[in-house]
C-alpha cells in the first residue's frame, strides 16, 4: 500500500481529517516521505471519529450506501459507513479461506451466516462478502438465520445434504454450542469461520472433534475484524500450524510474542491494510467507509514479518508444511482491559479458557465463564470464576473440583507471572457453577463478556 498517497487523497477529500490536520498545525504538502507519514499523530475514536458529525468522516462528505453499528465494550453506539466496493476489497479474506481451505471453487457450499442480524457489523456483512464470492463464480449458496438458534438448527438438516460441504460463521462460543446440538456433522463436511474473540488450539482440537473436522488446520479458520474497518486479516494453514506449534511451547510463545497467553495469529495484504505497533498495541491504515490514517484501535499486539515469522520457527524446531501465502503476520491479544489482576499477576481468559477445554472437563461445561476478583466475608481477595454447565448437567461439589484442578493447573502451565506472584495457599480458583442460561452471567442472546 502506497500509504503516502492515501494520506494526500484522505487530506483532500475528507473534511474531518482535514481540521484534524489543521488542529495539529500540519501542512499535508510538507509529508512526502514515509518517514513524514510515520510521524503524523495518531487518530482514536475519542480524538477522531467521535469529534466530527459522520458525513465529515467520509470521503467528499457522502455517506456510503449502508451503515453499521458497533457498541465496543461501553455500550455508546458508533457509526460506520460502508460501500460495495469496502465489501469486494474484504471478500477477498473470505476467498482466500473459501479457496484455500475450504476448497470451495471445486465443492458445492452452503454459508450459514451465524452471525447477529440488523444493524450490527457482523451479520449483514458477512453475508454480503459471501454473496460476492458467488457473484464470482463460486458454487456457494447463502443462508442467514443470524443468531437464532433455533432457526440454524431447523434450516441446516433440509438443505445440509443437498451440498458437498456446510460452513457456519459466527462467534467462536455460540458456533460450539451449534456444534453441541448433535446434528449429524460429520456427513455434512463442516467447516467454521470465527471472528470477535481469541480462542485455544485446545478448542481448535475439541471442535473440530466434536464437528467430525479431520484437519484443524484447514477445517476452522478465524478472521481478525474491526467494526471501524471490516476484516483486516485471516488465519491460513500457515498460521494455524505455527499458532499449534507454540500453543504446545509456552516459552516460545512467550519469547516471540512477550506475553503468557496465545494470541490470534493471522496473515494480512498489505495492498489493502497497513500495520504499525505503538507500545504493543497496533495501528492500521486503510481506505474504507471512513478512511483511516494511522488509526489506534487499542488491540495489544504486533506485527511479524514473514520472513522474520519462518525464521523464528525453523530455529526453534518447526518447518512449516501448511500453504499460505508470502505475507506478513500480524498477531492480536485484545484490549488490556478484560484481564483481572490478582497479586499483581495479570490473569487472562484465554488462560482460563484452556482449563475448561481439557478433555476431562469439556463435556461438562459449555466453555463460557465469567472472571473476576472477589472480596470474601474476610475482606480476602479470590479469584473466581464463574461456569456455565453443559445442558442438563447440576452444579455439585465434584464438579467444581475438577473445574478448579483443571484451570489451575492451566493457569500454571500458560502463566508463569501468576506461579510467582501468587501465594500457593491464594492460587486455587474459587469456582462457581451455573446452569445453562443462567440469568445473571449466561442470559441467552446477550454477547457475552468473559470478565467483571
Amino acid at each position: 500500500m502506497d500509504v503516502v498517497k492515501l494520506f494526500h487523497e484522505v487530506a483532500d477529500r475528507v473534511p474531518a481529517y482535514r481540521a484534524f490536520l489543521a488542529e495539529h498545525h500540519i501542512d499535508p504538502q510538507q509529508v512526502t516521505t514515509f518517514q513524514d507519514f510515520v510521524g503524523l499523530p495518531m487518530t482514536t475514536k475519542d480524538g477522531y471519529t467521535r469529534r466530527h458529525p459522520l458525513p465529515d468522516l467520509c470521503r467528499d462528505g457522502v455517506i456510503g450506501d449502508i451503515v453499521a453499528v458497533s457498541s465496543g465494550s461501553t455500550g455508546e453506539p458508533s457509526f460506520w459507513p460502508r460501500s460495495a466496493s469496502d465489501e469486494r476489497v474484504i471478500a477477498a479474506r473470505f476467498e482466500e479461506i473459501f479457496r484455500d481451505s475450504f476448497h470451495a471453487r471445486e465443492r458445492r457450499t452452503l454459508a450459514v451466516v451465524c452471525f447477529a442480524l440488523g444493524s450490527w457489523v457482523g451479520g449483514l456483512f458477512t453475508l454480503n462478502c459471501c454473496r460476492h464470492l458467488a457473484e464470482l463464480g463460486y458454487p456457494i449458496t447463502v443462508v442467514a438465520p443470524g443468531s437464532d438458534k433455533r432457526e440454524i438448527l431447523r434450516v441446516i438438516p433440509e438443505l445440509a445434504p443437498h451440498f458437498d460441504q456446510v460452513v457456519l460463521l459466527g462467534y467462536p462460543p455460540f458456533l460450539k454450542n451449534i456444534v453441541d446440538s448433535g446434528l449429524p456433522w460429520s456427513g455434512w463436511n463442516l467447516k467454521l469461520v470465527t471472528a470477535g474473540e481469541v480462542f485455544s488450539e485446545e478448542w481448535r482440537t475439541l471442535v473440530a472433534a466434536r464437528a467430525g473436522i479431520d484437519d484443524p488446520l484447514r477445517g476452522i479458520a478465524s478472521l481478525y475484524g474491526t467494526a471501524d474497518a471490516g476484516v483486516l486479516g485471516n488465519e491460513t494453514p500457515l498460521s494455524v500450524q505455527i499458532r499449534r506449534f507454540l500453543a504446545e511451547r509456552p516459552a516460545t510463545a512467550r519469547e516471540l510474542f512477550g506475553e503468557p497467553r496465545l494470541p490470534t495469529l493471522v496473515q494480512y495484504d498489505p495492498e489493502v491494510r497497513f500495520f504499525e505497533e505503538h507500545q504493543s498495541t497496533l495501528l492500521f491504515s486503510g481506505d474504507n467507509g471512513i478512511p483511516l490514517i494511522r488509526y489506534h484501535i487499542a488491540d495489544e499486539g504486533g506485527v511479524i514479518p514473514y520472513e522474520r515469522m519462518l525464521e523464528f520457527v525453523r530455529d526453534h524446531g518447526l518447518e512449516p508444511t501448511a500453504p499460505g501465502l508470502e505475507r506478513p503476520f500480524v498477531y492480536v491479544f485484545g484490549r488490556s482491559h478484560f484481564t483481572v489482576s490478582y497479586y499483581g499477576a495479570n490473569v487472562y481468559p484465554e488462560n482460563i479458557a484452556v482449563g475448561l477445554e481439557q478433555p476431562e472437563v469439556s463435556a461438562l461445561v459449555t466453555g463460557k465463564f465469567v472472571l473476576e476478583v472477589v472480596e470474601d466475608a474476610g475482606r480476602d481477595r479470590r479469584l473466581t470464576v464463574t461456569v456455565e454447565l453443559a445442558q442438563g448437567e447440576k452444579p455439585s461439589q465434584e464438579t467444581a473440583d475438577i473445574v478448579g484442578r483443571s484451570v489451575l493447573e492451566q493457569l500454571l502451565r500458560l502463566n508463569s507471572e501468576f506461579g510467582h506472584y501468587v501465594p500457593q495457599a491464594q492460587q486455587p480458583p474459587v469456582v462457581r457453577l451455573r446452569e445453562t442460561g443462567d440469568a445473571e452471567y449466561f442470559p441467552p442472546g446477550a454477547k457475552h463478556r468473559y470478565t467483571r
